[in-house]
């Protein structure tokens, strides 16, 4: 049987993904389909970094602000979500495009995965929920350590959901997430994918577009985005926002325990360590298509050139 082509441009934020994205949909017929675990919610475009509609080009975007804020949204709703929207986008006669950094959801569309739709057990996530409550994040994730350290090592400690999710499989099936996540490598996905990664030469000038990008989000107003779901109580450690980069971070602000230089100055930090760990785990993409955005001169390259580059 043949496998439906899908395309999918990975690698950490800021580093031009959206613009090559679109691109590749004009090249190639196709629609874009994001692959970021926030851009889902809505009241959060500024900072998710949502395309605005002159950065989609003219070209459909799906998987962006479809939730509230206060909504559940795992990993496994979006696989079932994406695979839904893959049809529809074949049935148009058009290619499905992902583009997005988070590298957990993208593996779930393009790999076979046993556990995620079935295992599941509420009693142990409020008891999991209930004991980060009153012992901390910190306590939770050590737990988790003590079942399955590569899934600590893979799993921010202050990712709550996350950490309860991958200790829930454990001791739902007394198989850890790190097992059953080799499983599902061993199985040959349902599409003829082609990944492709944008991968920096200079990690300083990633690092210095995340900057510049923290630097636009807060002069577009971020302030008062996340201002208005802090007054709405929706950032708080079991909502989903307070996941996102950009949010928590204004907390200490709120509170006036810091400056709005001091909150710009931790986004970009924590923006820098997540775009180090999105690099680490794109790495592992042995079969993708690894594309410099970057020249040793320093300047950046277009679209347009990437994709000349990508052979597509």
């Amino acid at each position: 049987m043949k496998k439906e082509r899908i395309i999918a441009v990975a690698g950490p934020t800021a580093s031009g993904k959206t613009a090559f994205a679109v691109t590749l949909a004009k090249k190639l017929g196709g629609e874009v389909i994001s692959n970021d675990s926030m851009q889902i919610y809505r009241g959060m475009e500024i900072g998710t970094a949502a395309p605005t509609v002159d950065e989609m080009g003219g070209i459909p975007h799906h998987m962006i602000g479809i939730a509230e804020p206060l909504a559940e949204f795992s990993c496994a709703d979006y696989a079932a979500s994406a695979k839904n929207i893959i049809k529809e986008v074949i049935s148009r006669k058009k290619v499905p495009i992902f583009c997005g950094g988070t590298g957990l959801y993208l593996d779930a569309v393009l790999k076979v995965n046993d556990f995620s739709a079935s295992v599941k057990n509420d009693a142990l996530r409020e008891e999991l929920s209930a004991f980060a409550e009153i012992n901390g994040a910190d306590a939770l994730h050590e737990r988790l350590r003590a079942v399955d350290p590569q899934s600590a090592d893979a799993i921010h400690k202050n990712n709550v959901r996350r950490v309860i999710r991958a200790i829930e499989i454990f001791e739902t099936t007394g198989i850890t997430k790190t097992e059953w996540d080799k499983k599902s490598v061993e199985k040959p996905s349902e599409y003829d994918a082609t990944v492709i990664v944008l991968d920096f030469l200079s990690r300083e000038l990633l690092y210095s577009r995340i900057d510049l990008r923290v630097d636009a989000m807060m002069d577009a107003g971020l302030e008062a985005e996340v201002r208005s779901l802090w007054e709405n109580g929706l950032l708080s450690p079991k909502k989903p926002a307070f996941q996102a980069i950009g949010y928590k971070e204004f907390i200490p602000y709120f509170e006036g325990k810091a400056t709005l230089s001091e909150t710009a100055d931790a986004i970009k930090l924590a923006t820098r360590r997540y775009a180090k760990r999105q690099i680490t785990w794109f790495k592992r993409y042995d079969n993708a298509i690894f594309l410099h955005p970057d020249r040793e001169d320093g300047t950046v390259k277009s679209p347009e050139e990437l994709f000349a580059e990508a052979g597509l």
